[in-house]
């Protein structure tokens, strides 16, 4: 235990120092992994947790980053940053929760995937959000009267938020309501047979996920300074459904793993042929039948790796 703390606190410093070591494009690139590691790992949250695959997943990012966008116009503070966004994202995970967890299976994908996509229709047709084009010029908040627009500052900041955040979500997975979240993954009839309000903590852990999921498109946009209506598009919830998959799912840390592993790869590939996106799918084709388990599963059978 010690030791994995240490290594952890080593990973964080590294992370931390980073931009003192490298130039402005890899600094870029490690936080768009951050970001959307993030995001992945509020997707693992109901995914590999409660059981619960979404393919509208995209809807809490989008309402996040546009939350963001036009509160930051009109007052760049933390609460238009981040508070804001978290709240909206909140009511709308509790709005679309409480339809969406009284189906399953193919019901439960299908309707979330609604959801998103008409959040995409209404910010892609809709001239006070961009339409097509989406917000530009979105300034990055001041933190107690610190701008934080240098790349060094917003590293900074966001660390500080990633940290707080998946310290959050760990510690709701190693909680009771955590386990009973594996619970209904594994068993859900048996959970509500024992008297467990099944919907309850199922709607709960949709409204957690779907926060952090606005918090990480809220980060997005002021990593980019814009916004588009893609933020909504199922393509967006498909991008951190791979991500959960290649690291390995149940698991945050390889939520994170599978972030840098789209990212990375994704960069990569296309910087040597425009045939990039074939490429990339083979690739992943390959992960999914020779490491089912994640990056993660594959780290537990080569070395003992333990969760």
């Amino acid at each position: 235990m010690i030791a994995r703390a240490a290594g952890l606190a080593v990973l964080v410093a590294a992370i931390a120092a980073f931009p003192l070591f490298m130039g402005s494009y890899p600094v870029k690139l490690l936080q768009e992994i951050l970001i959307f590691g993030l995001f992945a790992m509020s997707l693992d949250l109901l995914m590999g947790y409660t059981g619960m695959v979404s393919f509208g997943h995209s809807a809490f990012f989008g309402i996040g980053a546009y939350v963001a966008a036009l509160a930051l116009v009109k007052s760049p503070g933390l609460t238009s940053a981040l508070l804001l966004p978290a709240a909206v994202a909140a009511v709308g995970a509790l709005l679309i929760g409480y339809f969406s967890i009284r189906v399953s299976g193919v019901y439960f994908i299908m309707l979330t995937l609604a959801f998103s996509q008409m959040f995409y229709a209404v910010a892609f047709q809709n001239a006070f959000l961009g339409a097509e084009d989406g917000l530009v010029g979105i300034p990055r908040p001041t933190v107690a009267g610190w701008s934080i627009g240098s790349l060094g500052r917003f590293h900074a900041y966001l660390i500080a938020i990633e940290g707080l955040l998946a310290l959050f979500l760990w510690r709701v997975t190693r909680s009771p309501f955590g386990h009973v979240l594996r619970g209904i993954h594994e068993n859900e009839a048996r959970m509500q047979a024992v008297g467990y309000p099944v919907r309850r903590y199922k709607l709960a852990a949709f409204v957690i996920a779907g926060t952090v999921a606005g918090i990480a498109g809220a980060l997005y946009t002021q990593f980019q300074g814009s916004v588009s209506p893609d933020a909504f598009f199922w393509t967006t919830s498909g991008q951190a459904l791979l991500m959960v998959i290649i690291g390995g799912t149940g698991t945050l840390g390889g939520a994170m793993l599978g972030a840098a592993a789209f990212i990375l790869l994704q960069s990569l590939v296309s910087s040597y042929t425009e045939r990039w996106m074939l490429i990339l799918g083979v690739t992943f084709v390959l992960l999914v039948l020779f490491a089912p388990g994640g990056i993660v599963g594959t780290l537990r059978g080569r070395v003992g790796l333990r969760a």
